[in-house]
């Protein structure tokens, strides 16, 4: 066995699959009397004939169709070692943008994988899109629609999801019904245009009283103030998640539907580069449905993980 190269697990698959010496050498782009010779060393290696072979045909021996499946496995497992040590090797950098949120364990996912340089530009998620579908970036995570996809051929992989809840004046903490509360819309489309879209369909599929402003009070003390002037429960954003609630104000689960907020690992369909498709593979791989497809989860009809 000492003798055997995974070249010759190729051809033997190959006339296999061919059952056709000529053919098997074009497709392997060889000549056929090479082909010839390597598949007799083979065997003299394995010690089995693989082929009954005669002038108008070629067959498998009973010994060469016991011995295909496991040659086709070892050879996916050896090309599985392949890519696997290309991306270990981590040669070129990959480039991540990203709004506010990212996985806890981002630099235990990728240390193996790539050298992964976090972009310094925390921007909005239409603009992070479309910095990757120009080139300035190889990944995004970010907010996006199926038409975002489509129109700048970009793909797209869950990586996280936010439960969205309300919050509200008094101390009442029960859950209050989505048709209940309130959503905020802000005037200033080039911060808030993704927010803005899936609030304003939120408001429309639950019933939720759209409320417009233009102070930037989505997030930060200004939606403090925008809470206790309302007179309903107001819908926090992501960007407001993980903020401290000032005493006064209390958080509050919404129901009827639960409302739920996406967060999309972007990169463009064209991509090919190993490294960059490792890191999508290191974040997204055994994710799961982060519980957006339960019942009774809204999400935005347009939502690529619907």
């Amino acid at each position: 066995m000492t003798g055997v190269e995974l070249r010759q697990l190729r051809y033997f698959v190959a006339v296999a699959e061919e059952l056709n010496f000529g053919r098997a050498a074009e497709r392997l782009l060889i000549a056929g009397p090479s082909l010839s010779q390597q598949i007799k060393a083979l065997e003299r290696d394995l010690g089995v004939r693989l082929f009954d072979r005669d002038r108008r045909s070629v067959s498998l021996t009973a010994a060469g169709s016991a011995l295909l499946p496991h040659t086709r496995a070892l050879l996916e497992r050896a090309d599985d070692l392949q890519r696997r040590a290309g991306r270990l090797s981590g040669s070129e950098p990959v480039r991540l943008g990203y709004v506010n949120w990212l996985p806890s364990d981002l630099t235990a996912r990728t240390a193996t994988v790539a050298q992964l340089h976090l972009d310094a530009w925390v921007a909005p998620s239409h603009t992070q899109a479309a910095r990757v579908a120009a080139g300035g970036l190889d990944l995004a995570v970010c907010w996006v629609r199926t038409e975002d996809l489509e129109e700048r051929g970009l793909r797209a992989r869950l990586i996280g999801a936010d439960r969205l809840y309300a919050v509200s004046g008094g101390d009442d903490t029960s859950d209050v019904a989505a048709r209940d509360t309130a959503v905020l819309l802000d005037a200033d489309t080039t911060s808030w245009s993704s927010w803005n879209v899936y609030a304003e369909e939120l408001a429309q599929d639950t019933g939720a009283r759209a409320v417009h402003i233009s102070n930037g009070g989505i997030t930060g003390p200004a939606f403090f103030d925008h809470v206790r002037r309302c007179s309903r429960p107001v819908i926090n954003s992501p960007k407001g998640q993980t903020t401290p609630l000032p005493p006064d104000l209390v958080q509050r689960p919404v129901t009827a539907p639960e409302i739920y907020w996406t967060w999309s690992l972007v990169w463009r369909e064209n991509e090919d580069r190993p490294a960059v498709l490792a890191v999508v593979d290191a974040l997204c791989d055994g994710v799961g449905d982060l519980g957006i497809r339960a019942p009774g989860v809204w999400l935005p009809d347009g939502d690529p993980h619907r």
